[in-house]
């Protein structure tokens, strides 16, 4: 069963970073598609950015995330990355990755069920 393992979230000041990985045990993430979402309380979970397979690569990114976001992948590592920079309070959440459907529709559409547990990023001062 593919399940994800998120970590790097913290606490940060406003107009920091923090660097969001992404990796999975018995799965070479390179054959997929992946995507971070994230959730804060009381909302829905929303797409934030997705990298297509290997073959590929190519990214896209939710309104919000674009110029401050980079998505990217290391194979060797069979790690995805999420680097954040110029944080703001509003991007407080639970962060996830997940397969999904990758392409420059942005629906971030995935029937994905076993979520992991996320990784919490909190910006405040």
């Amino acid at each position: 069963q593919l399940q994800f393992v998120e970590s790097g979230g913290g606490l940060v000041q406003p107009g920091g970073s923090l660097r969001l990985s992404c990796t999975s045990s018995g799965f070479a993430l390179d054959y997929y598609a992946i995507g971070w979402f994230r959730q804060a309380p009381g909302k829905e979970r929303e797409g934030v950015s997705c990298i297509t397979d290997s073959h590929d690569n190519s990214t896209y990114y939710a309104g919000f995330a674009k110029g401050r976001f980079t998505i990217s992948r290391d194979n060797a590592k069979n790690t995805v990355y999420l680097q954040m920079n110029s944080l703001k309070p509003e991007d407080t959440a639970v962060y996830y990755c997940a397969p999904l459907e990758c392409d420059a529709s942005r629906t971030w559409n995935t029937d994905f069920a076993s979520w992991g547990q996320g990784t919490q990023v909190t910006v405040s001062s």
